[in-house]
Parts: C-alpha cells; structure tokens; sequence
C-alpha cells in the first residue's frame, strides 16, 4: 500500500446544492456491528477463514450444512465469493468439497477521513484491506467549497480504478453526525448542518454512510482487528486522541451509538503544570497543544512536513535527545492515563483499545500511560491494548463504515449499487 498527497481540489466540477433532489443513491445509516444473517455469518467465515471448505464453515459457525450450502451458492451467484479448485484435496467429489474465498479482485470500497487538518482517502477490498491511501489536506473556509474540494479529490481518485467496481462509500469526521440524513455539525471545521453525505453521494454515483470517527475506529478493531468474537455481554472501550479526544463504548458486538450523539471526554478537567496549568483534556493532550507547550518551553521545531504530522518535529527532538521535548510528551501520557483510568472507573469495560497516533506515534509514553492508569487503585481491565492498526487506525476506520453494510448483508449491498 502506498501513500501519496494530492493537492486538494479548489473549485468544485459541477454546482453544490445543499438540499439535492432525490436520487437513487441512498444514504445508508453505517452498520457498525457483528452481523448475524445466515448471509452475513458465512461471508463473514469466507473472509476471516477463507479460502475455505463449506463443511468448515458449518463448524465455524454453528449453521447447517444445508444452510451453509444455500448461502454459499447465492453468493457464488452473486460473485461476491469464488471457488477455488485449485486447492480441493485430492480424490474430492462434488463441489462442496471445493474451498470459496472472498472474490476480491473485481471490487472495492472508498473511504474518506475527513480530520482538522487532514483529509485520507483510502481503498479497501472486500477482506477489510487498504489497498492504496491518499492525503489532502483538509480544506478549510465555506463548507461548500470545501465538500465541493473533497467530492472532486475523490473523484479523481476513484479515476484511478477503473478495473474495479466501486460498491459504497464511508466518510468519518469529528463532530455531530446525523447518520441517517449524512448531514455533520462540526465546530472546528466550522461546518453547520453540512450536507456531507448528499453532497458525496450526488458527486460520486454511489451510497453514502458517514459516521463518527472514534465510533468507526472501534468498529474497525471490532470487525477486523479483534482475536475473539465478543459474547453477548462484552463490553469494550476505545478512546482515541491525536487532534481531538473521544470514545466509544462496544456492547455485544455493536458499537453504542446513542440517538443524541456520542458522548465526549474532551471537557474532562485537567491539570498539568508542563502542558499549561489547568484546563481541560483536550485543550491539554491534542497535537496542537502539546506543540504549543513545546514553544512555551523554548524548545526549537522546524515546520512540520505535512499537514498530518504535526508533531513529527517534536517527536524527531525527543528521539534525538531533548529533555525539554521528552518531559512534554510523557507528560501527555500520563495525563491521557490519568483520563482513561476516571473513563474506565465510570464505565468499567471487559476490554480497554486506545488508538490515534497520540499513542501510536509515541510507544515510548505507554509506560508512562500505564503506569498512571494502574495508579488509580480502581478495578477493571489490568492491560491496555493499544490499536491493531498503528498510525492507519483513520483509514481503518473509514474502511470499515464503507464496508459496514456489505458486511451485515452482502446481497441487498450489491443489490443497492445495481
């Protein structure tokens, strides 16, 4: 997978109209859960197991042979699963005996993070694996503008596709989400009531789903970066920080997500003498702040590379030596552990997943996090599992809400796209 950084996109290649007309292309509420159709559990067997034997699947999951097979011939009919002769043991009769897969190849998924400063546009197969990513920075200025700047970028970018067919589109952002209409409040972006799902699914021909970012970077370890199907019971909380700090809470193999929005730990009160006094988690921990202490101290940071590596410097002077720049960033971790102990004392999850780069970026304040975590005294989870996806945890997370619905009922997915 490869990187690169488009230059965004200024002027928009047809008319934004902020309340389109009707159109066959819907937006679809994201699914952000273990789904549990018949369709969908073996799918979801072909992808996690595959290449794959239908009597395995049958073990795997509990279903009837005669179900397995049922389901197994619709999606062959669908061509969202292939056979694989090549790889039937040998003396075997009959196709049942001949393991399927995921038929990735002809398809792909677009995802689009839209974050403060940067916006990723990512491909993904049908196993939930970025293909290929790129980065614009975020524009900024009238909302309508700036969607017009994100709809053609991606537009562009799906050009570059030709060969495969485009089957639905996931946009995370920060912010208030309404998921059902696509429509986002986003204070720092200074968006209001922006159209983000209609906009994208007018400019781009395809369904739309958009959600919250933290709640899909908790989907992403929950469908694909999780080592145990979660019980009925299983509760897991994901808290997030690098631009803005957030959470979100997995109950029984489904994100929470409440009908007034998530929750927020961003006005925790905090107090930290290196990071600035009293204030608040997020006026303390996020990039920008930590930068801001750093200048305060004097430490000296050359202009950041990209718009997505904001810290780089700072973290290029710890690594190098400075004490200055060493104290500011384990001071966050501690401040961060701190949090996450209260957060985890009030919610008391089986499972405790951090991820975003203000940990993925710095494994060197883990110690420190942990330490200041276990310093509550408090029970609950003994060990924090950092993200399974390192510094790509927002592709992942963009990744996963366009393939939420493909996931939770692959034939009405391809159905929705023709």
């Amino acid at each position: 997978m490869r990187t690169a950084i488009l230059s965004p996109v200024s002027t928009p290649a047809s008319p934004i109209r902020l309340h389109p007309p009707r159109s066959r292309h819907r937006i679809v509420t994201p699914s952000l859960r273990v789904a549990s159709s018949a369709t969908a559990v073996v799918f979801g067997a072909a992808r996690a197991r595959g290449p794959i034997g239908r009597d395995d699947i049958a073990r795997a999951t509990g279903l009837s042979a005669a179900t397995v097979n049922r389901q197994v011939a619709a999606l062959l009919e669908a061509e969202l699963l292939r056979e694989r002769a090549d790889l039937a043991a040998a003396g075997a009769i009959g196709r049942p005996r001949i393991p399927v897969e995921v038929n990735h190849e002809p398809y792909l998924t677009l995802g689009i993070h839209i974050g403060v400063r940067a916006t990723s546009i990512v491909a993904t197969d049908l196993r939930g694996r970025a293909l290929d990513t790129v980065e614009i920075p975020t524009p900024h200025g009238d909302q309508r503008a700036a969607l017009a700047a994100v709809a053609a970028s991606a537009r562009r970018y799906l050009s570059r596709w030709r060969r495969r067919r485009t089957l639905a589109v996931g946009v995370t952002i920060g912010g208030s989400v309404d998921s059902a209409a696509g429509y986002v409040d986003h204070p720092r972006l200074g968006w209001t009531q922006a159209p983000v799902g209609p906009v994208l699914a007018e400019a781009l021909g395809l369904p739309v789903s958009v959600a919250t970012h933290v709640d899909a970077m908790a989907a992403a370890e929950l469908l694909l970066g999780q080592r145990a199907a979660p019980s009925e019971s299983d509760t897991r909380l994901y808290v997030y920080a690098r631009d803005t700090v957030g959470y979100a809470l997995v109950i029984g193999g489904r994100v929470h997500s409440p009908a007034g929005g998530p929750g927020t730990i961003a006005t925790l009160p905090v107090t930290s003498e290196l990071l600035g006094g009293n204030g608040t988690l997020a006026s303390t921990v996020i990039d920008e702040a930590v930068l801001a202490a750093a200048r305060r101290a004097g430490v000296t940071l050359p202009a950041a590379a990209g718009p997505g590596a904001v810290l780089a410097p700072l973290l290029a002077a710890a690594r190098a030596g400075d004490d200055t720049a060493t104290s500011l960033l384990q001071e966050r971790a501690r401040v961060l552990g701190r949090a996450i102990g209260l957060l985890s004392d009030l919610l008391n999850p089986d499972e405790l997943i951090v991820g975003g780069q203000a940990f993925t970026d710095y494994p060197e304040g883990l110690a420190a996090l942990a330490e200041a975590y276990a310093g509550r005294g408090a029970p609950g989870p003994r060990e924090i599992r950092v993200s399974a996806f390192g510094a790509r945890v927002q592709e992942a997370g963009a990744g996963i809400v366009s393939l939420g619905a493909l996931y939770t009922d692959p034939l009405r997915a391809l159905r929705r796209v023709g």
